[in-house]
């Protein structure tokens, strides 16, 4: 596995950071990474402007934006923006297995490092512009929604499409339902070639928490309906404009 160090001191690693507006953050300190792949250093240089994990607000209950894997999460942003690190370049499916070395190298749990691999390599497949690869993308996640819904309505008797569901005990269609919940994405995953692992992660996560994501997915939708009500209308970077305004007007009248 590689190794994080200090730049300036060649000693463990310092990371130095300053909020821009509470979303991004300015590197300090250069930030240092040695892996067994690379003869020279990757580097990442003091005042490169990162995010830390570009999470959804809707699944950071699952994966946080920052943790112990935030010097990992800080090299991913550089070595997949072109110019932004020093050394050796880095093809973007290497920076991503970078990334994922890096964060179990730092004591994250494996399956945690696995999953957040798996989710920035859809950022991946969709960034490199190759319409076979974006259907493959979004026909995998298409299809197991899809198969997910149907079978959740064939649970309740809603509808009577899904094969393997059928006219059976509850038990026995909710076993069976896991199952191919597992199986189903699996064979799907195929499709990606040699991100197949990713897919298999992403299509049987999707699959196993879609209920769960639909739910949380209406009590967000819920929570930003109430906070354009009470808060009014926020701008691009989710400021709320009419509160700022207010705040700085209060300022204003202070000063005089």
């Amino acid at each position: 596995m590689g190794e994080f160090f200090d730049v300036e001191t060649g000693g463990p690693l310092r990371l130095e950071l300053r909020s821009v507006d509470g979303r991004d953050f300015t590197l300090l300190r250069a930030v240092g990474y040695t892996t067994p792949e690379y003869a020279d250093a990757l580097v990442v240089p003091a005042g490169f402007v990162t995010d830390f994990a570009s999470v959804p607000d809707l699944f950071t209950w699952l994966v946080p934006k920052s943790g112990d894997f935030l010097p990992a999460a800080v090299l991913h942003d550089a070595l997949v923006r072109p110019g932004s690190h020093e050394g050796p370049p880095v093809r973007r499916h290497e920076a991503d297995r970078i990334f994922r070395t890096a964060m179990i190298a730092l004591g994250t749990g494996r399956v945690r490092a696995w999953l957040m691999w798996a989710a920035v390599t859809i950022s991946t497949l969709w960034a490199s512009g190759d319409l076979v690869k974006r259907i493959q993308l979004v026909g995998l996640l298409g299809l197991v929604t899809l198969l997910g819904t149907a079978a959740t309505l064939d649970f309740f008797d809603v509808w009577d499409v899904v094969p393997w569901m059928g006219d059976r005990p509850w038990p026995a269609e909710l076993a069976l339902g896991a199952l191919f919940a597992v199986l189903v994405p699996s064979v799907l995953a195929v499709s990606w070639g040699r991100y197949w692992r990713a897919g298999v992660i992403i299509g049987v996560a999707l699959a196993l928490l879609l209920h769960v994501t639909a739910a949380l997915l209406a009590i967000y939708g819920l929570y930003l309906v109430l906070e354009r009500i009470v808060s009014g209308p926020a701008d691009e970077d989710g400021v709320r404009t009419r509160d700022r305004r207010d705040a700085d007007a209060e300022t204003s009248l202070g000063d005089r």
